[in-house]
């Protein structure tokens, strides 16, 4: 069989394991939300399936079959796939229509393997030296370019529940890239850069894969390897969908420098790049247009210190504003990544076999991302978030003397803080802390309030001075219970050998 018609199929099969609940189709935008056709916030939480390198097949299939992958992905808690995909799968006849994947694989010396690459041809994505990376490059033409993205949109046009990611690499250095958005559930992801033509190409660009699908999402890429849309800050991109435009973001541990994490305070650092990452894209949230975290992750193989700390502060950020986002990556391993076989993706959320999660502690932090906490149809509610687990505080009712402990946040109720009086309030009841180190942290009902202080600059550290002695202690969490006790504050500032992590709460 055609690939083109093989990747039709799997694109159908895949999605129509994903509940429907009641989403309704196309998607739009509402301000700074995605909604569905009723006007009901919908937020992506999705993972991203490479099938972008040779043979240009998703990749997995030759591990464990397509029905078992799909139903693992809904199993993780993720409602949609933004799967990569090369342009010459539209634009190259041979590849789309006279090549079979048998035969793809054998010319690869391939037969049980599968493959990844966002790009022009079939490969891995990507370095500052590709040759179609930019206007003016060697192996781009902006009419080749123009040609696939609207081959892809109309191959999908009457199609619904289908994610699909056409993610060029391009996006990754010096370009200004576009993003199309199936709005059935239907993720086509087509990326350009920005270099000497006009934001007016730009527009045609767009207005054309509009005009082949006009219920697409239209997502509108950055530069510097996709880290950067300041350029936006002082002037913008007029379309004739405003409804449907969305704007994306990539934020990896090395985007701040490699091993910066390890070698600077966390609490420093974190509000630093925080900072940078707001004014680089996040600023288009208070202007009312949805940002879309399309890739972010770290090394679940091997004790990663910068990318633990990175994902703490990412998770606590995305968890704040209620992002939409697209984790790196589903794959357990590639059929041929850079000459090699078998290479294992050390940031894949699957094990080599494809079968078994590969770190359920950081499944668990993605897991407190992956519900919408607020939004149009939504009633919002307000949450006390623990970043490094993915839980989020709730009351222990099992004892003598209401606490506080750790729980899944969609089960935890309701927490409130407001900094200017400094009590924390859960279930109609406030905190009296500890004035022992180590104890659990106790409820009350308004006698003896403690005020509470967000200490360190990322104001993650919820502090408090005891009565006996005026010693500072700040929340934390026993690991033995996920109760919360109170302990000596660490790492508030300056200190880049410990990590603060287990005492982040971010107030949602």
């Amino acid at each position: 069989m055609a690939r083109s018609i093989s990747l039709c199929l799997f694109f159908f099969l895949f999605i129509s394991w994903i509940p429907k609940l009641t989403t309704s189709y196309p998607l739009s935008t509402k301000s700074r939300w995605i909604v569905d056709e009723k006007g009901q916030r919908v937020k992506l939480a999705c993972v991203n399936w490479p099938a972008h390198l040779k043979p240009a097949v998703a990749e997995g299939l030759s591990k464990q079959p397509l029905d078992y992958i799909s139903k693992k992905i809904v199993s993780m808690g993720f409602n949609c796939v933004r799967l990569t995909w090369p342009l010459d799968l539209m634009t190259n006849d041979t590849l789309a229509h006279n090549v079979t994947v048998k035969q793809s694989f054998e010319s690869l010396n391939l037969f049980d393997d599968v493959i990844d690459n966002h790009l022009t041809t079939p490969g891995w994505c990507c370095s500052d030296n590709d040759l179609d990376a930019f206007f003016e490059y060697p192996n781009f033409d902006p009419v080749v370019w123009t040609k696939g993205l609207s081959r892809m949109a109309t191959l999908f046009r009457n199609v619904t529940n289908v994610s699909l990611d056409n993610f060029h690499k391009s996006t990754y250095r010096h370009k200004l890239g576009f993003t199309y958005t199936m709005s059935k559930d239907h993720i086509l992801y087509c990326i350009r850069e920005k270099s000497t033509c006009s934001m007016h190409a730009y527009k045609t660009l767009n207005e054309a894969v509009h005009a082949a699908n006009p219920e697409v999402l239209v997502i509108l890429s950055g530069i510097d390897f996709d880290t950067n849309l300041s350029f936006l800050r002082d002037r913008f991109f007029n379309v004739s969908f405003t409804n449907k435009l969305v704007f994306e973001q990539h934020w990896y541990s090395f985007s701040d420098g490699r091993d910066s994490w390890e070698k600077h305070n966390s609490n420093d650092f974190c509000a630093k790049i925080i900072e940078k990452v707001t004014h680089n894209g996040g600023f288009l949230l208070g202007r009312g247009f949805p940002l879309f975290l399309t890739e972010f992750g770290a090394n679940l193989r091997s004790g990663d210190i910068s990318g633990n700390r990175y994902m703490n502060c990412l998770v606590a950020w995305a968890a704040e504003n209620d992002l939409d986002w697209a984790v790196w990556a589903l794959t357990g391993d590639y059929y041929l990544r850079t000459g090699q076989k078998h290479m294992v993706e050390t940031f894949g959320v699957l094990d080599p076999n494809w079968k078994d999660v590969a770190n359920s502690t950081y499944m668990q932090k993605l897991s407190g991302i992956q519900l919408p906490v607020r939004g149009p149809g939504l009633q919002s509610k307000k949450l006390l978030f623990h970043p490094s687990t993915g839980l989020c505080v709730t009351t222990n009712l099992s004892h003598n003397l209401p606490t506080l402990q750790l729980e899944q946040c969609r089960k935890a109720e309701p927490s409130t803080f407001n900094p200017t009086e400094g009590i924390l309030w859960s279930n109609k009841m406030c905190v009296e802390a500890p004035d022992v180190v180590g104890q659990k942290v106790k409820l009350g009902f308004g006698t003896k309030c403690s005020k509470l202080g967000q200490t360190s600059a990322t104001h993650m550290h919820l502090s408090f001075k005891t009565t006996s002695n005026g010693s500072l202690l700040c929340l934390d969490v026993d690991e033995r219970d996920n109760s919360i006790i109170a302990n000596p504050c660490k790492c508030l500032t300056m200190d880049a050998s410990c990590d603060p992590a287990n005492q982040w709460f971010k107030v949602l």
